[in-house]
């Protein structure tokens, strides 16, 4: 019994290991009407893969999501600093005229 159960768990790997190494994308939409009125659309989208697989794809939103990601924490922070010194150009180019760089 023993070997049995150990055949069924190397299978289930077996085809764990397939669908990361491939990927496997189920998708669904659900739509509530009421007399021909859609009152409610949900559209559902799944995609199992390795993160290889996924980035290989062109998958990688993870990657620029802040909370998800040190690296998107990081250019956020700086996107907010550039964006700051964007508009403390603006209010110095308005009261003084064009800054000048020589």
């Amino acid at each position: 019994m023993s070997i049995q159960h150990a055949s069924e768990s190397s299978n289930i790997l077996e085809i764990l290991e397939k669908i990361l190494d491939k990927g496997v994308v189920i998708a669904g939409d659900i739509k509530i009407s009421l007399a021909d009125v859609e009152l409610l659309s949900i559209k559902i989208r799944l995609i199992v893969a390795s993160v290889d697989k996924a980035k290989e794809i062109g998958l990688d939103w993870w990657e620029s999501d802040p909370s998800l990601s040190t690296k998107a924490k990081s250019l956020e922070e700086e996107n907010r600093l550039l964006k700051e010194e964007v508009e403390k150009l603006k209010v110095g180019e308005g009261s003084e005229g064009p800054i000048k760089n020589d």
